[in-house]
């Protein structure tokens, strides 16, 4: 054998042995796609997805559709340049989705705790937006709060300064009518004991001028049967908006979307507000595949999305439950809704 055909032989075994390393090593990325939509209005295997017990439900038309990202783990160096060249997907490092210092499981734990959230917080946040009332419960007690000497975590409010509270909100649009240094009258049940009496002298909230108890307030519905969303092996709280809507169009006469084909994203707080979210191209073109014409977007993710629309696409930009429910009234009536 020519010493040219041995350096071509030897060139050839470390090409193969490279090949062979890059189909069957790891590299520390995954892949980020288009992943499945899920019409909230409708049903998921069988079961109802958001489900109205003990009162009316009306009737609804069209989709309304959460989206998600699909991610793909254990990748070879082949696969995560094959997914990299493909335009609809994207290859990030791996600590980004599963950090190193927590377990693929309790990634997996801390985002179906998330999701479980977003359904509270969604169903809180329409009930909200109807004026019907909800359970209002002590959630956390800051370090050294003004009222961490009468209020436990768990403890449900029942009134401030005399006025019966039926929202987190409420509670916060009560404080905003009082200064540091004000005494702030409260009632309350904690566990099944009688009806407590507590005054508190409120101090002063970090960054505003009323008066602070701090505390969080936290919604729960009086009936947890009334509205049931069930949806599993779904992570995250991006389909809170969603949810919200949902439950939204089903508890007030009248169709909200119109028959359209409207997907979105969002994690919605129980105030109603919407927060920017990741993954945001990748779920327009999930959307727009799974047949979506209208596209609801966070605000804050505005100007991410303007670049990345799909065609046929239409984004309908949105800071509150709100802002959403007004534009599907907009659409619907063939007005322009507020776009991105």
């Amino acid at each position: 054998m020519t010493r040219r055909t041995q350096t071509l032989v030897y060139g050839l075994l470390v090409m193969f042995a490279a090949v062979v390393l890059a189909s069957v090593v790891p590299v520390p990325l995954v892949a980020l796609g288009p992943g499945p939509t899920f019409d909230t209005l409708g049903e998921v295997e069988g079961r109802t997805v958001v489900a109205v017990n003990g009162r009316p439900a009306y009737p609804t038309t069209g989709h309304l559709n959460m989206t998600t990202v699909a991610v793909t783990d254990d990748l070879t160096a082949m696969y995560a340049l094959r997914f990299w060249l493909d335009r609809d997907y994207e290859v990030v490092p791996r600590a980004t989705i599963y950090p190193p210092e927590k377990t693929h499981e309790q990634v997996e734990q801390e985002n179906n705790q998330l999701f479980s959230d977003s359904e509270t917080d969604a169903e809180v946040a329409a009930l909200a937006f109807l004026r019907e009332p909800v359970k209002v419960l002590v959630g956390d007690v800051v370090a050294n709060a003004p009222a961490g000497g009468v209020l436990r975590a768990g403890d449900q409010l029942l009134t401030v300064n005399n006025v019966k509270v039926t929202s987190p909100v409420q509670v916060t649009e009560l404080m905003r009518a009082t200064k540091p240094g004000d005494v702030v009258h409260l009632s309350y049940l904690r566990g099944d004991a009688e009806v407590r009496q507590g005054t508190v002298t409120a101090g002063v909230r970090p960054g505003g001028p009323q008066g602070f108890l701090g505390i969080t307030p936290q919604g729960e519905p009086f009936d947890p049967n009334q509205v049931v969303i069930s949806l599993g092996k779904i992570g995250g709280p991006s389909a809170g908006l969603p949810f919200a809507l949902a439950v939204v169009d089903k508890l007030t006469p009248g169709d909200l979307l119109g028959g359209r084909f409207v997907a979105g994203t969002g994690a919605i707080n129980q105030y109603g507000d919407v927060a920017k979210i990741g993954g945001i191209p990748l779920k327009m073109l999930a959307a727009r595949n799974a047949g979506a014409t209208v596209f609801l977007v966070p605000a804050e993710n505005c100007e991410e999305a303007r670049g990345a629309t799909p065609d046929g696409l239409q984004l309908v930009k949105v800071a509150n439950l709100s802002d959403a429910v007004n534009a599907m009234n907009e659409l619907k009536a063939g007005k322009p809704a507020p776009g991105c």
